[in-house]
């Protein structure tokens, strides 16, 4: 008797144990599902904006609405860093991925579309 009990004991922990391995399975799938679509997604996004050739003078006014409060009128900073030679130090896209994803606290990140993205890079090439 004891045999049977332990057999289906052993029974029962492998179903419960197999069911467990398919919901982490499924919760893996749909982690990496979303992972790629919005890698994708800023992929595209990064390859659009790169393609538009932005104005300083529209990049200028993007700022001085949004960026002042933090970086100050002539983006020297104030609560964040100081923005002139930016371009030397980080990358279109690193940038871009930094105004977006605001990946430093306190930054906020900002729904900006691609043309404008463009014009703020222009602008922040024009402070070297």
């Amino acid at each position: 008797m004891s045999t049977s009990s332990s057999t289906a004991a052993e029974r029962d922990f492998k179903r419960e144990f197999i069911k467990i391995l398919f919901v982490v399975f499924v919760i893996l799938l749909i982690c990496l599902s979303i992972f790629f679509v919005n890698h994708h997604e800023n992929n595209k996004y990064i390859i659009e904006t790169l393609e538009f050739n932005g104005s300083v003078e529209e990049g200028d006014a993007l700022f001085k609405v949004n960026c002042v409060g933090c970086h100050g009128i002539t983006a020297r900073g104030l609560v964040g860093p100081d923005l002139h030679s930016i371009t030397q130090r980080l990358n279109d896209k690193e940038i871009i991925k930094q105004v977006t994803g605001g990946l430093t606290p306190p930054m906020p990140s900002f729904e900006i579309d691609p043309v404008n993205m463009s014009n703020l890079l222009k602008y922040l090439h024009s402070l070297e």
